[in-house]
């Protein structure tokens, strides 16, 4: 849970497009136009409905009529992009997250074919069709609502597949930390997807569908279920809060800053620029996920004053302790009359800067979730934790090494599952994702 974050501001960065373009038609459509993509071009406009607004537009329109959607069902991400989706896409209201192990006997044709299957459903999805003939209209009536779905690959899958020459050096496993309580079998796999949207049933929906596809070739090995703000749901963007109830870090990095690529993503030429990369690697990036249960029962007993100093910002509005708005620089020196520290030495928020870590960075781009109470009454509950890096040896690891030698929030938060993936460049128009890993 490093000081940065992801706004919610929908940004260029998004690879964003209103929908309407060429694909697969609907087959329960005599004109060929998918009514999934219909409601998403009318509702191309940006017009946003309140709930109520929204449900009299329904019920006033003639039964012939196709209802606009809200933009917040016209939104829509393209699949065929330079970086796969969800990487640098704002933060989404649902997310599944899903491991697979590839069968027994499974090996590289299989593991090229299901990526093949998975990246053609991905496509249509993220544009608002169908899944294809067979599809169960759990998203019929809804539009591509901001979908993402972003695969990528296990340390264990290069072995089943006869790649470990293919497998970067960066995909070792991660050290061991002392605040980690792992459980194995929610940790790791073969295949990965992060699926995220802004509306839960086209989530779902995808997340079924991506199941479904797997068929005989891989099996589920772990899933975990998240969600986050749902856009429109305050009256101006702002960074999202966690279930602690603070506002969760503002120093993610950003799209628009000059070293943003050479910290997030691969090069294009990773072999040419010297990079310890095999080439399918271009434009990928490396995805660590920690399931971290927050220890809420414990955290609400402390006073305003003391949750403030566990992170080293007011939970009001997030800015630091030392003064300003949530943007302003921290004064990592300022004192009180007394001569203390403002922001006590070990703050969170203190402790995760990038430059308290040899300028170690990544984007944090997490879901929370609640998965109901153990026998005790004691709440499930926590962060889907997610970040992205060039390199997790020089992103994650050095960062969280430093949060594991006295870290005021490490009391109140457990590490109970970790993974580890390779997320290779986006796929190409006439490309599934990992192609050039799987036949080059």
């Amino acid at each position: 849970m490093a000081d940065q974050s992801n706004p919610e501001t929908r940004t260029p960065e998004a690879n964003r497009d209103t929908p309407g373009g060429s694909g697969p038609a609907d087959p329960t459509s005599h004109e060929g136009i998918s009514r999934r993509r219909l409601l998403g071009t009318a509702g191309a406009t940006g017009l946003v409905l309140g709930a109520a607004g929204a449900a009299a537009g329904y019920a006033a329109a003639p039964s012939s009529a196709v209802t606009p959607l809200a933009s917040v069902g016209s939104e829509q991400v393209l699949f065929h992009v330079k970086h796969q989706p969800g990487i640098t896409t704002p933060m989404q209201a649902r997310g599944h997250l899903v491991a697979f192990d590839l069968a027994a006997g499974a090996g590289r044709k299989e593991a090229a074919a299901l990526l093949r299957r998975w990246s053609d459903t991905a496509r249509r999805l993220m544009a608002g069709e169908p899944a294809g003939p067979h599809d169960t209209d759990v998203a019929r009536d809804a539009g591509p609502s901001s979908l993402t779905v972003t695969f990528g690959f296990g340390h264990s899958f290069f072995g089943r597949t006869g790649l470990e020459q293919q497998r970067p050096a960066a995909l070792d496993p991660l050290p061991d930390f002392s605040s980690d309580h792992l459980d194995k079998n929610r940790s790791d796999g073969d295949l990965w997807v992060q699926i995220g949207a802004d509306d839960a049933l086209v989530a779902f929906h995808a997340l079924r569908a991506i199941q479904k596809d797997a068929g005989a070739a891989a099996r589920v090995r772990w899933q975990m279920n998240g969600f986050n703000r749902s856009p429109g749901a305050t009256a101006h963007p702002m960074t999202a809060r966690n279930l602690m109830g603070q506002v969760d870090g503002t120093r993610n990095p950003k799209p628009t800053d000059a070293d943003f690529d050479q910290r997030i993503f691969v090069p294009d030429n990773p072999q040419k620029d010297g990079a310890n990369t095999p080439s399918w690697m271009a434009n990928g990036s490396y995805a660590v996920v920690r399931r971290i249960r927050m220890l809420l029962d414990d955290w609400e007993k402390l006073s305003l004053e003391a949750q403030e100093d566990v992170i080293g910002r007011r939970k009001s509005d997030g800015a630091p302790l030392s003064g300003g708005t949530e943007t302003t620089e921290m004064d990592l020196e300022k004192t009180d009359g007394a001569g203390k520290l403002v922001v006590p030495i070990n703050a969170h928020a203190r402790i995760t800067r990038p430059d308290q870590n040899g300028g170690a960075a990544m984007v944090r781009r997490p879901f929370s979730y609640h998965d109901g109470f153990d026998a005790d009454g004691t709440p499930d509950a926590g962060l889907l934790f997610i970040c992205w890096q060039a390199d997790p040896l020089r992103g994650f690891v050095p960062v969280q090494r430093k949060l594991d030698r006295g870290d005021a929030l490490s009391p109140f938060i457990r590490h109970e599952a970790s993974g580890l993936f390779a997320v290779p460049g986006g796929a190409a128009e006439g490309e599934y994702v990992g192609q050039r890993l799987l036949e080059g």
